[in-house]
């Protein structure tokens, strides 16, 4: 969660918004909710897809849109046009449409280096003023 609130505030603020704006309800609660509830299309697809089915498979199971599967393409696409490094959405979109697995991906997350996941001054501005 606290990775993918990252990428969220990295992309938003590549796209000309403030990052702290998508820690409030519409992007930190959306993500939570998104991310914890059985009730959410997204992650009754996760699920799916994490238990080795095809997205096509999940999508059967769900019986219903999950967006997420959607959007995943948009992000990817503009995290590429942007040069924003956005691990575990790039991660899903390889899962979902280049035949990447599920273990794969997590290996991939784990072997990154640690670095910082907000920098400074896009939380608190560069102290400049």
């Amino acid at each position: 969660v606290t990775r993918g609130l990252a990428e969220i505030m990295r992309l938003g603020e590549a796209l000309g918004a403030h990052p702290l704006t998508l820690a409030g309800l519409a992007g930190m609660g959306d993500l939570v909710l998104t991310c914890y509830s059985t009730q959410s299309r997204n992650f009754r697809l996760g699920l799916a897809l994490g238990r080795g089915l095809s997205l096509d498979e999940a999508k059967l199971e769900v019986g219903q849109v999950a967006e997420g599967a959607f959007t995943v393409r948009a992000v990817a696409e503009s995290a590429l046009a942007l040069s924003v490094d956005l691990p575990v959405s790039q991660g899903v979109h390889r899962l979902l449409y280049e035949g990447s697995s599920p273990q794969y991906e997590l290996e991939r997350l784990i072997a990154r280096d640690p670095k910082a996941e907000y920098p400074p001054a896009m939380l608190w501005g560069s102290g400049q003023g």
